[in-house]
């Protein structure tokens, strides 16, 4: 922000003494001097430009109750400074001469500060950095604080920011924008809770302080609150109803929490006002698509397209993103009436566009044919109104929306999605039919083929609802990649902690992956450091958190820099067998900052493996399931819930998917138990951790990868899905896969407005 960056915003009170000017001097004397000499150009480093002689000329005269050598030195660096920022001869020129002031005069504070005021937009932050500190050590001030910890802010060192803003505020408390910059502090290091009482203090100071509305909002949007940060983002716009930062952020959020008719909005007025905002521009084309309105989405994504970066500029996310979108946009579009049964996203797509698009590469692929473009005759998908739906119909898509919002998380960072919640819940619906009617010997139609289901066709049918919720992420299967993708591993990477920032999502299982940690520690060095066990076992019982980790790696020289753990997943299949489950990585550097990732890394032999155990169990699963659609037996029930779980706890750590796996397998849960006669009731529920065990947990993808073995994973869940028996009345449902037969139908029922549905009476509750 340019306001907050400006150097020279005045600490004073401005009806005291000290705010007055220093010069008392002849205005019309000092500009009839100036012009002469601006025009005989009689001064030292004289410019091609006739106004930025004209303030060189003025400066001799601005200290003329000091008219010595330095004053007009100092007055030379600030008129270049002024004028130097757009030439970056005259900002040369300033440093120069302020640099002689220093040496000339090293104990005035201001220099200094004018001079980090010049280097900063010139990228030498560092420089910059040294300066404001000695003009802190010469005169500490609110102001001097408030902009070295603006300096450590741009180069991501939030915390050291942080004590900048708080000895600036300690020093003058009244500073909205040193608060509301102390509140992204803590936003950038995931402390949204403390972020947020930042920003309201920001607010009490400035009650019309735009920017920490706009900051209010993004922090409850990104801890999930939905209505908290609509109320922001509104106030944000009703003091500046032209705000572009805040109609790009409300929109995104909208598009996030599905409702994408306002996000699409808030993106045009976004436009109208920045017809050149890359976000806006791909997100409006996103929204378009989403919603199966294909040309304007295309039109959109076109534009992004032609604003191709600057040599030597970073292409942005959007531009890295669009021509994948492009490219997938016109592939549904030329689908949308085709039956989903004849055809695949996986097979159909060219494998290198697959691997560019899910790895997030720039588009350079060789020998890439462009899907053809939007043929005329397929029309785009029409809103359809809820009335206009069968009673059965909407009997369906109510119940669809409740099992839907049965999973989300309850934890910070999760925004709930009510375009997700109804494609998950349609696609728990369609999972129950079809097991139930494998479970009868019945055949599927999937690919162009009718045959007995296997495991990935139930996947898959949550795979395609999840696809078409959100056509901006690539969910695909990581087994269906080029095979030199497979063979160099294709990595699913998390990251705990990076730097300073923590994500937020996963800060309950740090202490169960730190006691784990430990216990490797401990193991590790019984085999390769004995004698060196004893101080070691100390060390780790003063462990209390991540980072504390840090002066351990220093007890073996091999793991001075870093290590990785790497965790086991047991065999079912073959008892007594081990599988790779996912690997720690924990690293950290001179000043503390660390890195703490988690990843599984996907190769074809580890595929292989998972794949056989998940095939036993799901033959077992099919055997069992057919069993139980003749007997009523509490036992079979059982035993059908634990190989569901047992088959998912798989899933979850191979992880075969490149996005969507948490909630695609949590849908084929629900819909598997459904098939068996038994509906969860219960709601994923917040996770709590303490210093020996996790009694529940929040993230069903993190419980699977963190459980010693499949028996503890079913233990665990079923302690609170609280199951009970399935209503009858699901079986009058009308069949998911012949309603919604094509993506265009997919889209027009996710399209559809749900706020009839609580005015019916949901038929599972």
């Amino acid at each position: 922000d340019s306001s907050f960056l400006h150097f020279h915003e005045s600490d004073c009170d401005i009806r005291g003494s000290s705010c007055e000017s220093v010069l008392s001097l002849n205005t019309e004397k000092i500009l009839s001097q100036a012009k002469s000499l601006a025009e005989q150009k009689r001064f030292p480093f004289a410019t091609d430009n006739d106004n930025t002689n004209e303030e060189l000329g003025k400066m001799p005269y601005t200290r003329l109750e000091e008219p010595d050598l330095v004053s007009a030195i100092y007055g030379r660096g600030i008129a270049y400074g002024k004028k130097g920022l757009h030439d970056m001869k005259n900002a040369e020129l300033a440093l120069f001469e302020l640099s002689r002031v220093i040496s000339l005069e090293p104990d005035h504070p201001e220099v200094f500060e004018q001079r980090a005021e010049i280097l900063s937009p010139l990228g030498r932050i560092s420089e910059a950095l040294s300066d404001l500190t000695r003009a802190i050590q010469l005169q500490p001030s609110a102001r001097l604080y408030r902009h070295r910890g603006t300096l450590y802010f741009i180069s991501e060192d939030y915390a050291t920011a942080h004590e900048d803003f708080q000895h600036s505020l300690e020093l003058n408390k009244n500073q909205p924008i040193a608060m509301l910059y102390k509140g992204l502090t803590f936003f950038h290091r995931g402390l949204l809770k403390e972020a947020i009482e930042s920003f309201k203090e920001a607010l009490k100071q400035k009650a019309d302080f735009v920017d920490a509305y706009k900051s209010l909002g993004q922090a409850y949007r990104e801890l999930g609150n939905f209505d908290a940060a609509t109320e922001s983002f509104q106030k944000a716009l009703l003091l500046n109803q032209n705000h572009v930062q805040t109609l790009q952020l409300k929109g995104m959020m909208l598009y996030h929490h599905g409702s994408l008719g306002e996000a699409l909005k808030n993106f045009k007025r976004c436009l109208q006002l920045e017809p050149y905002n890359e976000v806006c521009q791909y997100m409006k084309g996103l929204s378009h698509v989403a919603m199966g309105q294909f040309y304007e989405g295309i039109k959109a994504q076109t534009k992004v397209m032609l604003n191709d970066p600057l040599p030597g500029q970073k292409a942005s996310p959007e531009y890295l993103k669009v021509k994948y979108l492009r490219e997938y946009s016109r592939y549904l579009h030329a689908h949308l009436d085709t039956p989903l049964t004849e055809y695949n996203i996986d097979t159909d797509l060219p494998g290198n566009f697959k691997d560019h698009w899910a790895k997030n590469l720039p588009f350079l692929i060789e020998n890439y044919k462009e899907q053809p473009g939007l043929q005329p005759h397929i029309k785009d998908v029409l809103f359809q109104n809820f009335e206009n739906y069968k009673p059965e119909v909407q009997d369906l898509i109510c119940v669809a929306d409740h099992l839907g919002s049965m999973m989300q998380y309850e934890t910070p960072g999760f925004l709930p999605n009510k375009r997700i919640h109804r494609a998950m819940g349609l696609a728990t619906l369609e999972v129950m039919q079809a097991v139930q009617r494998t479970w009868a010997n019945s055949k599927v139609r999937m690919n162009g083929k009718t045959r007995l289901m296997q495991w990935r066709d139930m996947f898959d049918i949550a795979v395609k609802w999840r696809r078409i919720a959100d056509p901006d992420q690539p969910v695909l299967w990581l087994d269906q990649m080029p095979a030199r993708s497979l063979s160099r591993g294709f990595n699913n990477h998390i990251n705990l902690i990076r730097g300073q920032v923590i994500n937020m999502r996963y800060m309950e299982y740090f202490e169960k992956i730190l006691h784990f940690i430990k216990d490797r520690i401990l193991v590790y060095h019984g085999a390769n450091n004995p004698k060196g066990l004893l101080e070691v076992r100390e060390a780790l019982e003063k462990v209390h958190k991540v980072e504390d980790l840090l002066p351990i790696m220093k007890f073996n020289s091999k793991t001075r820099d870093g290590f990785t753990v790497n965790t086991k997943v047991p065999s079912l299949k073959d008892q007594g067998k081990e599988y790779d489950g996912f690997t720690i990585t924990i690293t950290g550097d001179k000043v503390g900052n660390i890195l703490f990732s988690v990843e599984t890394q996907t190769t074809e032999e580890r595929t292989q493996l998972y794949h056989a155990e998940i095939d036993a169990l799901y033959k077992d699963l099919t055997a069992k399931g057919k069993v139980l659609v003749l007997s009523a037996e509490l036992g079979e029930a059982d035993a059908v819930c634990n190989l569901i779980l047992s088959l998912v706890y798989y899933f979850y750590n191979l992880m075969p998917l490149s996005r969507g796996s948490s909630v695609i397998a949590y849908s084929v849960i629900m819909g598997a138990l459904m098939a068996s006669g038994k509906e969860i009731s219960g709601k994923i529920p917040k996770g709590k951790a303490n210093l020996f065990c996790f009694v529940t947990f929040q993230l069903v993808d993190f419980e699977a990868m963190t459980a010693p073995g499949s028996e503890a994973f079913s233990k665990v869940a079923r302690s609170w899905m609280n199951l009970k028996s399935i209503s009858p009345s699901y079986k009058t449902l009308p069949s998911i896969s012949e309603t919604f037969p094509t993506l265009r139908t997919m889209i027009e029922v996710l399209n559809t407005d749900s706020s009839h549905c609580f005015k019916k009476t949901i038929i599972v509750v």
